[in-house]
């Protein structure tokens, strides 16, 4: 039995283009399937072939130049393939990193982390060390909904998952035909036609509890030519304003949205309770929220449930600051 780790694709993918970039001669295939990582080397000619094959052809689907001379020699040109360099300015590549940590999450930050890797590797800029977290836009992890439901999306699948409601807490099965994925005020939203209700609904992805499941075949519903994400996303009551104390130098984004600034004392208009508590929450110490009193109490059963998370107790302070 076989106990050596199975590699995932999209690394001997990776693996296979930097064999053929920094080669000297062409590989041939019993060279590659013995070199590269992800390949089987006791696997037979047929087994290796099929999945060599498949690599070549999908890596040609994206642009990668592999050649392959009179003698079944394979390499990659360099001249067609490598980025000209790449004249990014400190700023420029400091809001890169800050895009990046957008995708900050289990399912993506290996994607994102590669492409802005190649970005740094083509330009002479390098980050002075400067932090940027001022500007962070503190948004909540997507989790493991994101990928399966990206998926339905792309194939127009219906799904279903287990959905904890917002007032009642009350966890029902939703079957929904997914159309799109947005964020609003830090946190993921799936925005689809509830089949059960035979209406557009907002489903907020941190509520969705277990495995997102498939139901049917692909192209199984026509979605929309048009989403109006700000419409759907908007909270049907009355714009709220909550009344914050925030530290000097800190939360900047938050200050950049307020309405009326008195000293360190911000006023921020928000609509999506459960959205903007996440934000505030995110920020811990920086921000005391002075009102509403649900929003401070949102906070800080934020706070204590991330304490309990770590196995710390409660930070006294804190707590009381956001209690006052």
């Amino acid at each position: 039995m076989n106990d050596v780790p199975r590699t995932p694709p999209q690394e001997r993918l990776l693996n296979l283009v930097i064999a053929l970039i920094n080669t000297r001669v062409p590989l041939h295939n019993r060279q590659i399937q013995r070199q590269v990582a992800g390949y089987d080397a006791d696997a037979s000619p047929e087994v290796f072939g099929r999945m060599f094959e498949r690599d070549k052809e999908l890596l040609r689907e994206l642009g990668v130049p592999i050649e392959v001379d009179d003698e079944g020699g394979y390499r990659i040109d360099v001249s067609q393939y490598a980025l000209p360099p790449v004249d990014l300015t400190a700023d420029e590549l400091e809001l890169l990193w800050l895009a990046s940590s957008i995708w900050n999450d289990s399912v993506l930050r290996e994607e994102t982390g590669r492409g802005l890797t190649k970005l740094l590797a083509a330009t002479d800029t390098r980050r002075d060390g400067a932090d940027a977290g001022w500007l962070s836009p503190q948004l909540q992890q997507a989790g493991r909904a994101y990928v399966p439901l990206r998926a339905a999306i792309e194939r127009a699948q219906v799904v279903e998952f287990a959905y904890r409601a917002a007032r009642s807490g009350q966890t029902m099965v939703r079957r929904v035909q997914p159309w799109v994925l947005a964020v609003r005020s830090g946190g993921w939203y799936l925005i689809g036609h509830d089949e059960a209700r035979a209406a557009a609904r907002v489903f907020r992805l941190s509520r969705i509890a277990g495995e997102v499941r498939a139901s049917g075949g692909p192209q199984a519903f026509v979605p929309p030519v048009h989403v109006d994400v700000d419409a759907l996303l908007a909270d049907p009551s009355e714009e709220r304003t909550a009344e914050l104390r925030v530290q000097a130098g800190r939360a900047a984004a938050l200050r950049a949205r307020a309405s009326r600034t008195r000293g360190d004392v911000i006023w921020v208009d928000y609509r999506l309770p459960d959205g903007f508590a996440d934000e505030v929450a995110s920020l811990g110490s920086a921000v005391v929220v002075l009102g509403p009193p649900e929003l401070r109490q949102a906070v800080l059963n934020r706070l204590r449930a991330a304490a309990a998370l770590d196995g710390l107790p409660p930070a006294p302070r804190l707590a009381v600051a956001n209690a006052r």
